[in-house]
């Protein structure tokens, strides 16, 4: 019987851990998850936990990088790289987008089956890489820049490199070790960005990317293979490999068009202008993708949604609060950033890059709203529909491509405001989609976030009113005072903001629910009731 789309919960078998690292499999070759239900509820805050310490580590290192690299490199340096990662990156993510979620979602997964998926996937990557080393000389032609041919091919490394790691890690997130995948990943992190410090730092110019780049894979790649202590057997026929592929193929597909909806710009922006345009506007999109922090909490939220999926109420009700505590928070992170967008960008990467601060504004309002549109990848993946994922996925990249083609004419700043509104344009109907399998309206949708957005509104017109007649907070060049000003317009927006979700509200809810979910992520408090990275609480009218 194939059940690659089921989404009970895997068997459970206690086996004794021997030596060091994580094996899947038991001595028969079946993978084991060793905790019943409550240890899973317990493993999915932790595995929550872990994602939001790895994000603010990781942000933190992206942080610290792009105060020294942009001072050390210029604009152009990092506007040729980014013709180049535009490509490899949608190949980099061949298997990682697609066999990691089907091993998540599977009911039953043995040896013989992930060793086919893992020679599967390292075939599709080296060849991957073959043909995107000898495409360097198309893609210097489509730019006019001939130092994009070898650039295409140190970066074709990236690609067989992170196909390698795949499936160790997928065991590893199907296992509910989050904390160690994350670790690992972090730990690669630095190591890449202490290579592309280094090699700047010596006068390597855009090759110090480059360099950094490649570094990233090859250490997550040895880091996966030494904590998950499982080898691949030769591959053979095994019931279930051909629905497995499909499953990960419609993953991929739907990825590849979510990809080629969020790099058409750079595309255009690269092909239209140059490659220090495209720098500036690559910064500025840099910090407006944190906004997509919630895809890191994905391998999380379908492998406790999915346990969910058989009973509707409760799934709906978790959906719904997820969708309020993301929509509080982007919300408020989206206002701030919006008011403030310029003196951030002025303090991370200096005075040089003020046109990068410029777009950025543009994008600020778009930031809030990417917290709530990711969810709806959630919903498709946990219920067993990665069609309908991929459909609406052909949807998002015709409305996102078009807009951004119709902006072009207003240089890199129309193209970043077009991202916000095809976003503000898609939200609502992307997670209405998602959820017709459940009958998950649209009226349960607005009623869980509108109030958040009307509240974002008042805070921030009320800031941008107080902002512009105080003489105190006029944009006045300087280091400490956009410091100082940044601070001070973030802590006027972040009390009005609280205050109007409290008055919309009419109570203090939705501080609570954030407050008891950050209670329950932290690593010395003990999980008490069942909870999906997020607390249980229906918002009104439910």
């Amino acid at each position: 019987m194939d059940s690659s789309n089921t989404t009970l919960e895997p068997s459970v078998t206690q086996v004794p851990k021997v030596g060091f690292g994580f094996r899947p499999f038991d001595e028969s070759g079946v993978f084991v998850l060793n905790a019943g239900g409550h240890e899973v509820r317990r493993l999915a805050v932790r595995g929550a936990s872990a994602t939001t310490l790895a994000q603010a580590f990781g942000m933190g290192i992206q942080i610290v990088s792009t105060l020294i690299l942009a001072r050390l490199l210029m604009p152009a340096d990092f506007g040729l790289v980014t013709m180049v990662t535009t490509f490899s990156l949608l190949f980099m993510n061949a298997g990682g987008n697609g066999f990691t979620e089907a091993v998540l979602q599977r009911k039953e997964l043995d040896h013989p089956l992930v060793s086919n998926l893992f020679w599967i996937n390292v075939g599709t990557g080296l060849v991957l890489t073959i043909v995107f080393a000898a495409a360097g000389s198309l893609l210097a032609w489509f730019y006019g820049n001939p130092r994009v041919v070898h650039v295409a091919i140190g970066l074709s490394l990236t690609i067989f490199l992170t196909s390698v790691s795949v499936l160790h890690l997928a065991l590893m997130m199907r296992g509910m070790r989050f904390p160690t995948v994350y670790a690992n990943q972090i730990l690669a992190r630095f190591l890449s960005v202490a290579v592309s410090i280094l090699l700047a730092w010596a006068g390597w110019g855009y090759w110090a990317l480059v360099g950094g780049a490649v570094a990233q894979p090859l250490c997550e790649c040895v880091g996966a293979w030494s904590l998950c202590r499982w080898i691949p057997g030769l591959p053979r026929r095994v019931a279930g490999t051909g629905s497995m592929v499909r499953f990960a193929l419609s993953v991929y597909g739907r990825f590849s068009f979510n990809y080629f909806s969020r790099n058409v710009d750079n595309l255009l922006v690269g092909w239209r202008f140059n490659a220090q345009a495209l720098g500036f506007y690559k910064k500025a999109y840099d910090l407006f993708a944190l906004s997509a922090i919630l895809q890191s909490f994905t391998p999380v939220a379908v492998a406790a949604l999915s346990r969910l999926s058989h009973d509707t109420q409760q799934y709906k009700r978790h959906l719904l609060s997820a969708l309020s505590v993301w929509a509080f928070l982007g919300m408020g992170v989206g206002g701030a950033i919006t008011l403030s967008g310029k003196d951030l960008i002025r303090i991370l990467l200096g005075p040089r890059w003020e046109p990068a601060g410029q777009i950025f504004t543009f994008f600020g309002p778009g930031f809030g709203v990417m917290f709530i549109y990711g969810i709806h990848g959630w919903i498709h993946l946990s219920i067993g529909r990665p069609g309908r994922w991929l459909r609406w996925g052909i949807i998002e990249f015709l409305v996102t491509a078009s807009m951004f083609v119709l902006a072009l004419p207003w240089g890199p700043a129309g193209v970043a405001t077009s991202w916000s509104l095809s976003l503000l344009i898609l939200t609502i109907p992307a997670l209405w989609y998602a959820g017709r399998p459940i009958d998950f309206g649209a009226a349960s949708i607005l009623g869980a976030i509108w109030k958040f957005v009307v509240a974002s509104l008042l805070a921030g017109c009320t800031t941008a009113l107080i902002v512009g007649r105080s003489r105190f907070l006029v944009p006045i060049p300087g280091l400490a005072e956009a410091v100082a000003r940044m601070a001070a317009t973030s802590v006027l927006f972040g009390l009005l903001y609280i205050s109007a979700v409290t008055a919309l509200h009419r109570s203090c809810t939705p501080l609570y629910q954030v407050f008891r979910l950050l209670r329950e992520m932290l690593p010395w408090n003990r999980v008490s009731k069942p909870t999906l990275a997020i607390t249980e609480v229906v918002p009104e009218g439910q």
